[in-house]
């Protein structure tokens, strides 16, 4: 394989991990949010989050390039601010990413939240532990399988990513060229040596990361069960 494709991974590794980070950052208020709150809004916001697992992924991507673009509400705010663009950037492609992946990370939050007694909470905060404390202490400890799912479902989703990629990102070779475009690209090309290459590469990952990941849900199991 060419050199440009070893290029392509890491930017598609960066991608995964930068999107990640910012999802986590998001994703746990609105995840709490959600699981404690008793707003009746709080079910159009669920309803909102869910979209990109139902819409085409070129919907989505339609409808970022014309808030991304520079005459675009998002894009015009985002170049007066800093002078760059959003649309065809990779600050554009991590937060499609992040649009695109949100519900990855935030329905496994969710339901972790939501398997925490909440006599534990009540009975912290009656102690006087503050909400930070409370979030330090008590959820998160209790919440480590959430997190672990949503951090490997959100990065993995991610790599995956193909058409909300190529309309906001499009094929910028060392900026936004990301392995399912590549791989799209050598099949267009006829390279199938290089495209089974970066392709059986995905494969493999995807079953390792799955397989770890039901191995480390099985031993969190094991260790509840010890106690």
């Amino acid at each position: 394989m060419q050199n440009i494709e070893f290029q392509t991974i890491f930017i598609t590794l960066k991608l995964a991990f930068y999107t990640v980070i910012v999802l986590f950052f998001i994703g746990i208020p609105i995840s709490l949010w959600l699981t404690y709150s008793k707003s009746k809004l709080k079910y159009i916001i669920q309803s909102i989050i869910a979209l990109p697992l139902v819409l085409p992924p070129t919907v989505l991507g339609f409808y970022l390039l014309i808030l991304f673009n520079p005459e675009g509400f998002i894009g015009l705010n985002f170049y007066s601010y800093t002078g760059e663009r959003l649309v065809f950037s990779f600050i554009g492609l991590v937060i499609a990413s992040v649009i695109y992946s949100l519900p990855f990370v935030i329905q496994p939050l969710h339901a972790a939240f939501e398997n925490i007694d909440f006599k534990d909470i009540e009975a912290a905060s009656n102690l006087g532990a503050s909400k930070i404390g409370v979030l330090i202490n008590i959820i998160i400890p209790q919440s480590l399988r959430g997190f672990l799912v949503s951090g490997v479902l959100g990065f993995a989703h991610t790599i995956g990513e193909f058409g909300i990629v190529l309309m906001v990102g499009g094929n910028i070779s060392g900026e936004t060229r990301v392995l399912s475009i590549a791989i799209f690209e050598k099949v267009e090309t006829l390279e199938y040596f290089d495209a089974h290459i970066l392709s059986g590469g995905l494969v493999l990952f995807s079953f390792i990361t799955l397989l770890l990941l039901y191995i480390s849900n099985k031993n969190y199991k094991l260790k509840i069960f010890l106690k």
